[in-house]
C-alpha cells in the first residue's frame, strides 16, 4: 500500500460521521490513508493485528479461507464501510483476510486509538455495536444458505445482496464488476458451478450479461429462488 495524502474533512468517514465533532482533530492526526491497487492484499488472516481500516472509496472484500485452496467471501466493503474490527478482543490476530477488488483509498486508525475512541464516544460505540449485531446475522444467515440452500439459490441471493448493496449502473447493470471466480467465492460455490449456474440463469430469462456486468432481468423470480430452501 502506499501512503497517500488527501483532502479529509471526515464527512465521509464511519468513524468521523458518528464520533462527537470535538473528537473529529483527533481522528484527522491519528487516520493515515493508503492508496490501494485492484487485487492487492491489506492483511491476511493470522496477520497480527494492527488496527481498524475505512474504505474512502473502492471496494474491499473480507473473506476467509474454506478448506485447503479455496476462498468464502463474507462481505464486500465499499465507501464509507469499516472492516478488520472483528480483531477487536480477539487473540491478536486478524480471523479474516481483506483484499481490494476495485482501486481505491483506505484510511486506518492503530487499534490503541479506536479502543479509545470507543471509550469516549459512546454513540460511536452503540452505531458499531448495530453494524457488528447486522454483520452477524448476515453471517448466520450465510452459513444457513451454506447447508440448506441449493447453489442456485445461492448464486441468486449473492446478485440480489449485490444489486441491493451497490445499485445499478444507468444501463440497468450491477454496479460491481466481480471476476467469475469472487462471485464464486461470494456464493459458495465453485467455479465451475457458478459458471453453469448463470448460464442457465441467462437462459431461464432471469439474468443478462454483458462481459463482466450483469443485469438482474426478473427480479421475483431470481428472488423466489432464494425461497426455495431444501
Amino acid at each position: 500500500m502506499k501512503k497517500v495524502t488527501i483532502v479529509d474533512n471526515g464527512d465521509g468517514c464511519f468513524l468521523c460521521k458518528n464520533c462527537l465533532k470535538e473528537w473529529i482533530p483527533a481522528i484527522l492526526a491519528h487516520k493515515k490513508n493508503y492508496k490501494v491497487k485492484k487485487g492487492e492484499v491489506i492483511f491476511r488472516e493470522g496477520d497480527p493485528v494492527k488496527g481498524v481500516f475505512f474504505v474512502n472509496n473502492g471496494v474491499v472484500k473480507v473473506h476467509k479461507r474454506w478448506g485447503a485452496d479455496k476462498e468464502l467471501i463474507l462481505r464486500f466493503a465499499n465507501e464509507g464501510t469499516i472492516f478488520g474490527h472483528r480483531a477487536l478482543g480477539g487473540d491478536g490476530i486478524y480471523s479474516i483476510s481483506a483484499t481490494a477488488v476495485q482501486a481505491g483509498i483506505i484510511s486506518y486508525v492503530d487499534i490503541d486509538f479506536f479502543e479509545a475512541t470507543l471509550k469516549v464516544n459512546a454513540d460511536f460505540a452503540y452505531k458499531l455495536l448495530l453494524f457488528m449485531a447486522s454483520e452477524l446475522r448476515i453471517s448466520e444467515r450465510k452459513m444457513r444458505n451454506l447447508a440448506h440452500m441449493p447453489v442456485k439459490g445461492r448464486v441468486a441471493d449473492a446478485l440480489i445482496t449485490l444489486k441491493n448493496q451497490f445499485g445499478e449502473t444507468p444501463a440497468g447493470f450491477i454496479n460491481i464488476e466481480l471476476s467469475r471466480q469472487d462471485l464464486a467465492s461470494f456464493s459458495g460455490a465453485t467455479y465451475e458451478t457458478v459458471f453453469r449456474v448463470i448460464n442457465e440463469l441467462i437462459h431461464e430469462g432471469l439474468l443478462v450479461l454483458s462481459g463482466k456486468s450483469i443485469s438482474i432481468a426478473n427480479y421475483n423470480k431470481l428472488l423466489k429462488l432464494t425461497e426455495d430452501i431444501a
